[in-house]
């Protein structure tokens, strides 16, 4: 377990060196936006994927904006490519950004940018999400959901709520007591638990 949690910590780390070395709070502040840290990084649990994903608000959603704070994280030279989805017209409601960060070690990041209208159905939603977690995960269960992130194949998409939901409300504490829970409580698209 120690070299897990050593994995984690120093993930942890590079994360946060990726955020201060491209700006990102500090891009999509200067047009406007509010950036929360949500995910794996705020719960302090990311492992194997990494993965940095950030919710960004806005007064009034303009694709524009958007576009500029993005172009700006482009001429980073680190960033190695961007994608864009437009959900604004569907239930989401918001403009999906993701970017790819190679660091010093060739170690490819992968950066969830979420840029969601205020007043919208998931406005604030994960943060909250995030808080209960915080609030109520054991130090056991922390060991347990980063051991199982570990333990996952590199070519198993599993996303972090599944884990945080298997072992805080299902009880899970294997990997083989992960792949029978999702089997039973499979996950059709977002994901809305509260523990």
């Amino acid at each position: 377990m120690k070299e897990i949690l050593e994995l984690s910590e120093r993930n942890r780390q590079r994360a946060w060196e990726i955020i201060r070395d491209t700006d990102l709070i500090g891009i999509w502040e200067s047009v406007g936006a509010t950036v929360n840290i949500v995910g794996s990084l705020k719960l302090n649990l990311m492992v194997k994927h990494c993965d940095i994903d950030m919710h960004i608000y806005t007064d009034s959603l303009r694709v524009s904006d958007s576009f500029a704070a993005i172009a700006r994280l482009a001429e980073h030279p680190s960033i190695r490519r961007i994608e864009y989805a437009n959900l604004l017209n569907v239930e989401d409601a918001c403009l999906e950004w993701h970017a790819w960060y190679e660091d010093l070690d060739g170690k490819m990041w992968h950066i969830d940018m979420i840029h969601i209208v205020k007043g919208s159905r998931y406005d604030g939603y994960f943060e909250v999400v995030s808080d209960r977690i915080l609030a109520v995960l054991t130090e056991e269960q922390r060991n347990t959901i980063l051991r199982l992130k570990f333990e996952t194949p590199d070519n198993e998409k599993i996303m972090g709520i599944e884990y945080y939901r298997a072992v805080i409300t299902g009880g899970v504490r294997s990997y083989d007591e992960l792949l029978r829970y999702r089997h039973e409580n499979p996950v059709p698209g977002i994901l809305e638990w509260m523990p």
